[in-house]
């Protein structure tokens, strides 16, 4: 609905537009859509006649714009917006803004003003004449703590004339050099130690082949290149990506480029760069080709050419079938402005191509150019990846946790979880440490990258009975329960729990942002009066957990009289806490957790997750408190008999086949997919089950299970379990054969070639009853 209003729009002020096309086939896209999170700022360069949407935040959520003209000056006119709108603006990170205006010869250090703009509804633009345009998302630390100005804004840029380019990206900071690569060519730079390239896909499904040498060796005649066997040895997998295993190898094992950014995440490093020869033999002689393109970019330096070049096909979408162990390739994952980035360890003399290929899906059928920016090493570029809340959703560039300032002083071993770095292990304790002191002290675990919505308004309760598995109206204030939504089948499409923290005023804290995509459909179907707000990334959480944990929150939870207090939270309750005292540090304390163990959940605001942290383990250090990383959690929560999304409930699996009928209120009127569940649930096929296997190796989630030849279910989570010395595993069996004490078979190696035994037990692993979580 939300697309149809902004065609309309953009029909209603002037034009439909349509991209250009290439070789008869049609353009690859004409909007342009980017995500600005709460303290951010994009840049858009804009031609008379652009329109700029800007997608409803709620009531009360505003945008600033900055309009400059060819000159630098401030020229709201350029959008039509009046001198006398602009004012004093809140606080956003200016840095990219200032340094564009630095770059353009203006006073960096200048008070910046602009037009604060209401997006309660729909906004569109028409820019009247070229401008460049600056959006923020100016917030202040009141609207944190509130709740408010927490949503991502989404922005889609129309241009005017059939042809008209896409948007690059914004800057980094002021590149030292940058460049377009015409589709069919190549083009050769240096990049100094230190120094970051920029590789852009300017209109998306754009194959870049890319190569790197040393320059010092290729004055000696030694041609050092990126070698894609060792850094496939080295990263152990197709490619380097952000994070812990980030760098391009030369045959020497010694590391060449650093990847700092990728919003792609899908490329090649097996193929080699096209040739002529391969385009002689599917009957094109003469055809551009990539390698002659890599050969001339790099004649200058002396280096010898070649006619087939091993490259790094950045944006080429490839994949090895697994059963015939074919190369099979198909249009590319790359989005209009996707990029990589990646940082210089050596002086280096790089290619990068714009492939020519129109002949398969490679390069979406219709070649296009490629940009390329360098940056100086002073440039501030943080490593990140693109998060999507879906394949066809905008994109947002992956941030660090409010917690990061405490928890990078512990450990450099993130990785990304949907739309955060999290720890994944801290070095000094290690994952089994990790492990015991949550099992028999208390732990501490960075868990911000949940999903947070708060459903607000009088048909607040009504909606969640429609949409929610369980009763909620039985739900007292300072409650919670553990909770389902699924789709017409019965298929669990995200689970989550739910606090009710007001009479018409509830707290859902789950998996995905496909939670809120239901809430939002529904209500707006049955027109009732409720809202879903997200609190994207304004409410940082923690997980205190393990038998201590009560001990910790006893030193230092202060609560009102008027909300519950510590030792009447009992488990799913909550309260209104701080720390110490009533000026205390705020937050919410919820009796939850991800480990089956006694532990709570602690939310707070962006601004003081690094004292809140600092606050639980100085009172947790007399009871051992460790800091925990995402690891140990996954071997506690499948030892504890936990459902994880894409795993024990994915697309096609209902509640009962997941595990989770406990979870379904059969009693209750009426929800979605109850009629399916309520089928499901007289005629069976498939139960949730665990395994105990008489061996350490573990299998990967998909792995299937056999009772002689036949397969009778499948691995959804596996792991060896420090309590039972052991690997265990939940599996979806058959219901013929997921008696307790049957034994299985798990297939490894095409599933026949070797066998792991097993016996088919009840899950939770241990603690059946939940004693330990409800003490």
């Amino acid at each position: 609905m939300l697309q149809q209003r902004l065609q309309n729009e953009f029909s209603n002020i002037g034009f439909s537009g349509h991209g250009r096309s290439f070789g008869g086939f049609p353009a690859k896209s004409d909007v342009f859509r980017v995500q600005i999170p709460p303290r951010g700022a994009a840049k858009f360069e804009l031609s008379e006649g652009d329109a700029i949407a800007v997608t409803p935040l709620g009531i009360g959520q505003t945008i600033a714009l900055l309009v400059f003209d060819d000159m630098g000056q401030s020229a709201p006119a350029c959008l039509g917006l009046k001198q006398s709108m602009c004012g004093a603006l809140g606080d956003f990170d200016a840095s990219a803004l200032q340094g564009w205006i630095a770059a353009n010869g203006g006073d960096a250090g200048r008070v910046l003003d602009g037009v604060t703009v209401p997006v309660d509804e729909l906004v569109v633009f028409k820019a009247m004449r070229s401008c460049t345009l600056w959006i923020a998302r100016p917030v202040d630390v009141a609207s944190f703590v509130q709740g408010a100005s927490t949503g991502l804004v989404e922005v889609s840029l129309k241009p005017a004339l059939s042809g008209a380019s896409s948007p690059l990206p914004p800057l980094f900071a002021e590149p030292r050099e940058e460049f377009t690569v015409q589709r069919g060519t190549a083009q050769s730079y240096e990049l100094r130690p230190g120094e970051v390239v920029q590789i852009i896909d300017i209109e998306g499904q754009q194959c870049s082949d890319f190569m790197a040498m040393r320059l010092a060796p290729l004055d000696q005649g030694v041609e050092k290149t990126i070698d894609s066997t060792a850094t496939r040895s080295m990263v152990r997998g197709a490619y380097p990506r952000p994070g812990l295993l980030d760098k391009f190898f030369d045959a020497d094992l010694r590391p060449m480029m650093n990847v700092l950014q990728d919003t792609c995440g899908r490329h090649d490093t097996f193929g080699m760069a096209c040739t002529a020869r391969g385009y002689e033999e599917r009957g094109f002689p003469g055809h551009l080709n990539c390698s002659d393109n890599i050969s001339r970019a790099f004649d200058p330096y002396g280096v010898k050419q070649r006619p087939a070049w091993p490259a790094i096909n950045f944006f080429w979408n490839t994949w090895v079938d697994p059963h015939t162990h074919h190369l099979m390739t198909e249009e590319s994952y790359s989005r209009p402005g996707d990029y990589v980035a990646m940082k210089a360890m050596d002086h280096l003399v790089c290619v990068s191509t714009a492939c020519p290929d129109d002949l398969d899906p490679i390069n979406g059928w219709n070649p296009t150019d490629v940009h390329v920016r360098i940056y100086r090493p002073d440039a501030p570029i943080r490593r990140a990846i693109a998060y999507r809340e879906k394949e066809n959703a905008p994109m947002s560039i992956s941030q660090e946790s409010a917690f990061h300032p405490a928890t990078s002083k512990l450990t450099a071993q993130f990785a990304p979880a949907r739309d955060l770095w999290a720890p994944v292990r801290y070095p000094s304790v290690g994952t089994i440490g990790e492990y015991w002191a949550c099992r028999e002290k208390v732990t501490l675990q960075d868990m911000s990258s949940l999903r947070k919505y708060d459903i607000v308004g009088p048909d607040a309760e009504r909606l969640l009975q429609m949409v929610m598995t369980r009763d909620i109206a039985r739900l007292s204030v300072w409650r919670g329960t553990y909770a389902l939504i699924c789709d017409a089948q019965g298929a669990v499409v995200d689970d989550g729990t739910l606090f009710r923290i007001g009479h018409e005023l509830f707290r859902w804290c789950c998996g995905s942002e496909e939670s809120a995509r239901v809430l939002e459909n529904t209500a707006k179907a049955e027109g009732l009066q409720v809202r879903v707000h997200g609190m994207g990334s304004a409410m940082p959480n923690l997980a205190l957990q393990g038998p201590r944990s009560r001990d910790v929150l006893r030193k230092v939870v202060f609560t009102q009289p008027t909300v519950p207090a510590l030792d009447d939270v009992k488990w799913f309750g909550c309260t209104i806490a701080r720390i110490g005292d009533r000026d205390g540090i705020p937050f919410m304390l919820a009796r939850s957790g991800y480990t089956g163990e006694l532990g709570y959940e602690l939310f707070c605001s962006v601004s003081d997750a690094p004292a809140l942290w600092d606050a639980i383990m100085e009172a947790g250090d007399e009871f051992g408190i460790t800091p925990m990383g995402s690891d140990a959690l996954n071997i506690i929560r499948i030892e504890a008999g936990l459902a994880a999304g894409q795993a024990e409930f994915d697309v096609g699996v209902d509640a009962h086949e997941a595990g989770l009928g406990f979870a379904v209120a059969a009693s209750k009127s009426d929800f979605i997919g109850k009629a399916a569940l309520a089928r499901n649930a007289r005629d069976p096929r498939r139960v949730l089950k665990g395994l105990m296997f008489d061996c350490d190796d573990v299998p990967n989630s998909g792995c299937q299970i056999y009772v002689g030849e036949r397969p009778v279910g499948v691995i959804t989570s596996a792991t060896r379990s420090p309590m039972f010395e052991r690997t265990i595993a939940m599996a979806r069996l058959a219901v013929e054969h997921a008696d307790v004490g049957a034994k299985v078979e798990v297939g490894q190696l095409d599933g026949h070639m070797k066998r792991l035994t097993a016996t088919v037990c009840d899950i939770p692993f241990f603690d059946p009853k939940r004693e330990r979580a409800r003490a």
